[in-house]
């Protein structure tokens, strides 16, 4: 039995070409260097040699097959075939996909067949493939310009109408965009990227050669929409969201060998977030985290192929500053889609963390850095994140997927409808549960790395041989590798990642000690294999405590692998609790198994409110639960009830001088205060509800000015903001007269704030009601709106 050391350096940045390859020879065991043609020393071992055995995720690739069964071509084919004037086949979806993002599904949903049939070998993905690209190449056709999209414009009298004709306007230098919009089209460029992707996949796993001649095509139309500009004018583009445009045209170059293709992909930088991240500066925070996520897998692409440092070392930066300081124990990033500042984890637990698809994205430029120096820290983040965020992003009984993943205490998630909704995380899902396959066997040279302890079967074509990988990991430690088919005897490396968390392993080899040596987080084991031989890895399961990064008052539990919550009721029913926490002086060893084989645990006489039950995270699909926990001691504790005392109070007060209460976002209330809005959205967060209005937008309510028929004299307006909110303009206006121009500006980071508007006395005076108008400056929104109170002044007067 050998013990092995598995720390690795948790600060690790890839510094671009200049790194190579961190792995040297050791124990015999020859890592190549760097390739002078690219940066890449390691590659998967292609899926369609993987199979995977009886476990939860097969369970999720199962569901996920029948889903991609139940969708049809044709509705996604809907607007393709109607703009370029075909007869329209089949009935368009509902949800995103008629609304002005439109066509986005059809990529992910060509992705995701090419990639089933690579991971099942399943005929009928095959054939679907081959019947959506013969239908977009007739629809290129037909359109005679080499265009191939299906995304809607909204004119200004809200009609949709074909996409197309923003591109004109584009490439005469009219371009008008906050971000997502693009003269009246959501992230069309982000919907056209997701379609090249499907073409490029469906040649990759599908070998399906007519897809690269339908991206050589459109490739060709969106070369001239940037031809056009100049590059101030490129950039103003690139301020919408693109998606990973820039890896497509990195990838249609390297199977074409077409120049014009790699120019393009270098064109589609945007400096404004990629020069800083290239010199290693954090510049995340307030920026849409799944707009920034693709261009960096775009950027690591494309230095695989022009060795451009600078690009190199952007994507390693960006992934080593949101893996460390900028993610969730379950290894998902950002709140209500956005990132924060750095190390303030505990200031973000919502229920609209971790949008999926940055999950899906970030798993994507890990296998990208991982290739270029293959160490176990990179999949000791990958799989944190593809067992507690992915798997969890799917329910196995309906095939169905969440948006967030929501953290904060006592919230449920949230899952998609079978055809009404084709949100981006839908879509990415459809996607991520086609491929759980793709990344637990790697090799270089002669080395065989074991990077995921997911049970499968693998041909190692390198080596003419053939393994099964079993295990119930991560509820149990032990896993087994057996080599099932070799010809004769032959040497070479099997390397079994040993995560970090794990302070002791085991290695036998045919049930014995086995001579291993340890590098990069790696348990080297080389020797001359023959038929029949095993190797077993033994992993301890412990219990630990992992604090939120920047918070070490905030933890999670952690169980080897697994994200551990606290099971607090079913989704359905109803949950009005307070978040709990964890007091006393030995929080571990107070929390003791029930069923170790199931990972389940109990605490005992830690809990607040009470005892809780822990159990696998990303398994309560339909319960609701606790992620992270404020810990106390005793004292502490004391402390803070006196403080909770204290603000009931400070409610208590205010809600007695309260006249009238504005509850956004709650559709009866908002009924009974004659709520009017256009551009105008309900939103949740962190358990209120509230409203936004987008820039040419408002909402507007009455409120009571009297109580029981009497003036109440001078009123004070109050609204409720989350005080992290930035760059929002508006003015507030009582029966048409503004009383306030508001402008958010992260006041007060992490916390709710209530800012008072006095109301002149003369805007109520013998009113029974007023009407209360939220305003946006153009090119700006107005809240988020957390609630409104109309409430008397104190005789003291009052502060804003």
């Amino acid at each position: 039995m050998t013990r092995l050391n598995a720390t690795i350096d948790r600060r690790f940045l890839l510094r671009g070409a200049a790194a190579g390859t961190l792995l040297s020879a050791v124990g015999g065991v020859a890592f190549a260097a760097t390739p002078p043609k690219g940066p890449i020393v390691a590659e998967a071992v292609p899926m369609q040699d993987v199979r995977l055995t009886p476990s939860p995720f097969l369970d999720a690739i199962e569901a996920n097959t029948k889903y991609l069964m139940f969708l049809s071509p044709d509705r996604f084919l809907h607007n393709y075939h109607k703009f370029a004037g075909l007869p329209v086949k089949g009935e368009i979806y509902g949800g995103w996909e008629s609304d002005t993002i439109a066509g986005e599904g059809l990529g992910h949903y060509l992705s995701a067949l090419s990639l089933m049939y690579a991971q099942t070998g399943n005929p009928e993905c095959k054939r679907r493939v081959d019947y959506i690209v013969d239908e977009l190449a007739k629809v290129q056709a037909a359109q005679g310009d080499g265009y191939t999209g299906a995304i809607m414009r909204k004119r200004k009298d809200g009609s949709l109408v074909d996409g197309k004709e923003i591109f004109p306007e584009v490439m005469a230098g009219d371009i008008r965009s906050a971000g997502f919009d693009l003269n009246g089209a959501w992230s069309p460029l982000y919907s056209l990227h997701k379609l090249f992707a499907g073409l490029l996949d469906a040649d990759k796993y599908c070998g399906n050669k007519k897809a690269i001649a339908v991206a050589e095509g459109f490739g060709g139309y969106i070369e001239k929409v940037f031809a056009a500009l100049d590059p101030e004018q490129t950039q103003k583009l690139l301020n919408c969201e693109y998606g990973g445009l820039n890896e497509s045209f990195a990838e249609l170059y390297t199977r074409t060998h077409n120049p014009r293709w790699l120019a393009l992909s270098m064109r589609i930088y945007d400096t404004r977030m990629l020069t800083p991240l290239a010199e290693g500066r954090d510049v995340l925070a307030n920026n849409h985290a799944n707009t920034q996520v693709p261009k960096l897998v775009g950027l690591a692409r494309i230095y695989e192929i022009n060795r451009e440092e600078g690009y190199g070392h952007a994507a390693s930066f960006f992934w080593q500053r949101v893996t460390q300081h900028h993610s969730f124990a379950i290894g998902g990033n950002a709140d209500r889609e956005y990132f924060f500042e750095p190390d303030t984890i505990a200031q973000h637990i919502t229920e609209q963390t971790c949008e999926s698809c940055n999950t899906y994205n970030m798993l994507k430029l890990t296998r990208h850095l991982y290739s270029w120096s293959p160490q176990a820290s990179y999949f000791d983040y990958y799989e944190r994140a593809h067992l507690n965020h992915i798997l969890a992003h799917q329910n196995p009984k309906t095939g169905m997927f969440t948006y967030m993943m929501p953290l904060m205490s006592g919230t449920a998630r949230e899952y998609s409808s079978p055809d009404n909704d084709f949100w981006c995380c839908v879509l990415s899902g459809i996607e991520s549960h086609s491929k759980h396959g793709d990344s637990i066997y790697w090799q270089q040279g002669d080395t065989l790395f074991v990077n995921l302890y997911i049970p499968s079967k693998m041909t190692w074509a390198a080596q003419k041989a053939s393994f099964e990988l079993t295990t119930r990991y991560p509820y149990e430690g032990q896993v087994t590798l057996k080599l099932g088919q070799l010809s004769g005897a032959k040497t070479f490396t099997v390397a079994l990642r040993i995560p970090a968390w794990a302070k002791t392993s085991t290695i036998r080899v045919n049930g014995k000690p086995g001579l291993a040596t340890s590098a990069n987080g790696y348990a080297l084991v080389r020797r001359k294999w023959r038929a029949g031989d095993e190797v077993t890895l033994d992993l301890p399961l412990d219990l630990r405590f992992e604090h939120a990064a920047g918070d070490e008052k905030v933890v999670a539990l952690m169980r080897g692998p697994l994200v551990m919550a606290a099971d607090l009721g079913a989704a359905d029913d109803k949950w009005e609790g307070d978040a709990p926490a964890l007091v006393g002086a030995d929080l571990l060893g107070a929390i003791t198994p029930v069923s170790a084989e199931q990972a389940v645990y109990r605490s005992n006489g830690i809990g607040r409110p009470g005892d809780m039950t822990f159990k696998p995270f990303y398994a309560q699909y339909e319960r609701r639960n606790a992620v992270y926990f404020s810990k106390y001691t005793d004292a502490e504790w004391a402390d803070a009830q006196v403080t909770y005392r204290a603000e009931q109070t400070r409610l208590k007060d205010e809600a007695a001088r309260s006249v009238d209460v504005m509850h956004l976002g709650e559709m009866q209330p908002e009924r009974d205060h004659n709520l009017q809005s256009e551009i105008s959205y309900p939103v949740v967060y962190r358990g209120r509800q509230g409203r936004d209005a987008r820039t040419r937008g408002f909402f507007s309510f009455d409120m009571k000015t009297q109580r029981d028929g009497k003036e109440m004299g001078p009123l004070i307006l109050q609204a409720t903001y989350w005080g992290s909110e930035n760059n929002r303009v508006f003015d507030i206006l009582v029966d048409g007269v503004a009383i306030a121009h508001e402008r958010l500006t992260g006041r007060q980071p992490g916390a709710w704030i209530d800012v008072n508007y006095p109301i002149p006395v003369e805007l109520t005076k013998g009113k029974a009601k007023i009407t209360i108008k939220f305003d946006p400056k153009e090119g700006k929104t107005a809240g988020p709106v957390f609630g409104v109170k109309l409430f008397t002044a104190t005789a003291a007067g009052t502060t804003t």
